[in-house]
């Protein structure tokens, strides 16, 4: 398909023929001999062919290098045929004192490298006008032929990659944000890498089997491969550290970051907020990669400019706010996935039992659609997620065989029902959000306090308190600004006024002071002062200002007015700038 080899491509093939001379090759004669010599001395004894193999190198070369090696009692062959790749070597006493020397400095004996030069005139060609591009209907039909509903998002992804720029894909955990962006490289072109490129004599390693794929055409040049574009993902685990290029010592390579081996494809960081290192330092690590599609790695000191031309996806449970404007800036497309509609995990599920190649009875289906139809409908009336389509379809497989059966029963599905934790806990009434205390707080201001009261429980507000004109709400932290605002705004509430409010010490305004210190101090508030008519109270995270509003109304104390301290506020008109997001 001219998509995946161009003529942009096919002439890069044209360039990239086998150099057969050492005239032809970019890599100088002594290197390679002292590539070669580390080989021998590696192996002891060994054919030319597998040197061949090992370093990519062309016999032509192989024979000219070995040849003077020989004269300079560096090696020596032992035995094989008349055929120059089927004679054997072997290293010579002072070819081995060479060859401990070279391996003390530098213990790499592989494929031959490309040199720093041609790799990146190369790159160069090929990054050029890499966007805008107009990719096929038969692309996008492939890449995502396995996605089930989520239009809005494809139609995303679709236009991230026509301009080549990142998005933001957050919502809850289990509706498909990792799967959905993984398939986003396959509307990319492809690539060409070296394996490995050689500055100053060093090596550092581009290409990465976890994360390149190879095409099925391939470069004569051995040392080139040719690539879909790659998916690079990182998670939680991601630091700092591991965003830089370090000398791996075994290996005597330098080993190349995410960021570089994302070039030509895609880069997910997953799981935004949740790394052991402030996220907002991991985005800033990423700022000036971004802008200039390039890289400086340091080579024994020596800064060295290689490319990064990568689309940037940041994904995340929690919500858009976890990112500032100048890292949304970079990815200025995003996506939020809500909570699936049954019918596409009843198909989801029933893809995942074709997949593993599972006989069923049809009625399983209509089963698992009461486990989430509401409760008011005969249903269970639990939250709907791929992730428990999957993983009810694979658990479902492990009961038949245990029990010997031959194709999955109700019965068998409700046994796995019983076995899913998130599905238990659920039924139990258990709410990991809640038990967690992932909750975040709001403060509503509008003049239609009753009305937004009845849609904000509507929508599943935890707890609610009245403050004035303001409503105090707790939600789940997956809930963020601008979905209140649309849902608000849908239902004609005139918003006035939006904070979040995130931390634990509460500052209260009551003409009641010595009646609410004795009840703050028996709903377990660890440290009270006065501080001008306010009482200053600290708590732990289990209590929130709606909490303790309800609280005090519940005990009639009359409160002038409730606050955080430190406290996050998104008004009304920076909401708006997150308008517009795909659900």
């Amino acid at each position: 398909m001219d998509y995946y080899h161009d003529k942009k491509m096919q002439r890069l093939f044209e360039a990239l023929k086998q150099p057969k001379s050492l005239d032809e090759i970019d890599l100088s004669k002594d290197f390679i001999k002292n590539l070669i010599l580390k080989i021998i001395a590696t192996y002891g004894t060994i054919k030319v062919e597998r040197i061949h193999e090992i370093t990519g190198l062309h016999v032509n070369i192989l024979e000219e290098c070995m040849r003077d090696m020989e004269d300079e009692e560096l090696c020596a062959p032992i035995g094989g045929g008349f055929l120059f790749p089927t004679v054997t070597y072997t290293i010579k006493p002072e070819g081995r004192n060479l060859a401990e020397k070279l391996l003390s400095e530098n213990p790499y004996a592989g494929m031959a490298p490309v040199t720093y030069e041609i790799y990146y005139k190369i790159m160069e060609k090929q990054l050029e006008g890499r966007f805008p591009i107009k990719i096929p209907e038969e692309i996008i039909k492939e890449t995502f032929k396995d996605i089930v509903g989520s239009e809005k998002a494809k139609e995303t992804m679709i236009e991230a990659a026509t301009i080549g720029k990142g998005f933001f894909i957050y919502g809850p955990p289990g509706t498909g944000k990792t799967f959905i962006t993984s398939k986003m490289s396959n509307l990319l072109p492809p690539i060409l890498i070296p394996r490995y490129i050689e500055f100053n004599e060093q090596v550092i390693q581009l290409y990465d089997p976890d994360f390149h794929k190879l095409c099925g055409e391939q470069p004569e040049d051995p040392r080139w491969v040719k690539i879909y574009a790659p998916f690079v993902f990182t998670g939680s685990e991601l630091t700092i550290e591991k965003m830089e290029t370090n000398f791996n010592q075994s290996k005597g390579v330098y080993e190349t970051s995410p960021i570089i081996k994302a070039n030509g494809g895609v880069l997910l960081l997953d799981d935004l907020g949740r790394q052991k290192e402030d996220h907002n330092l991991i985005l800033n690590r990423l700022i000036i990669p971004l802008e200039n599609r390039k890289e400086i790695v340091y080579i024994k000191g020596v800064p060295v400019t290689v490319h990064s031309h990568f689309i940037p996806v940041f994904s995340t449970n929690l919500d858009i706010s976890i990112m500032d404007e100048a890292h949304l800036r970079r990815a200025p497309l995003h996506i939020f996935l809500q909570e699936p509609p049954v019918d596409e995990i009843i198909e989801v599920f029933k893809r995942n039992l074709d997949f593993l190649g599972e006989e069923y009875d049809e009625e399983i289906f209509e089963r698992l659609r009461l486990v989430y139809t509401p409760k008011e409908d005969g249903g269970e009336g639990l939250t709907p997620t791929f992730a428990h389509a999957r993983d009810i379809a694979q658990i479902a497989q492990a009961v038949r065989i245990n029990r010997g059966m031959e194709k999955i029963t109700v019965d068998i599905l409700e046994e796995a029902l019983k076995r899913h934790v998130l599905i238990d806990l659920q039924r139990m009434d258990i709410d990991i959000a809640e038990a967690q205390q992932r909750l975040r707080t709001f403060r509503v201001e509008t003049p239609q306090v009753e009305e937004a009261k009845r849609l904000l429980l509507e929508y599943g507000a935890i707890e609610i308190g009245i403050e004035d004109v303001s409503i105090l709400l707790d939600f789940k932290k997956t809930i963020n600004p601008t979905l209140l605002f649309e849902y608000l705004s849908r239902n004609s509430i005139d918003l006035k006024n939006v904070e979040i409010i995130t931390e634990n010490k509460i500052r209260l305004r009551t003409s009641q002071v010595e009646e609410a210190k004795r009840l703050l101090s028996e709903c377990g508030s660890v440290e009270l002062s006065i501080e001008n008519g306010s009482i200053l109270v600290d708590f732990e995270e289990t209590v929130t200002p709606t909490q303790l509003l309800e609280y005090f109304n519940e005990n009639s104390i009359n409160v002038r007015g409730i606050k955080i301290i430190t406290e996050t506020k998104r008004e009304f008109r920076k909401i708006i700038l997150s308008k517009g997001a795909s659900s």
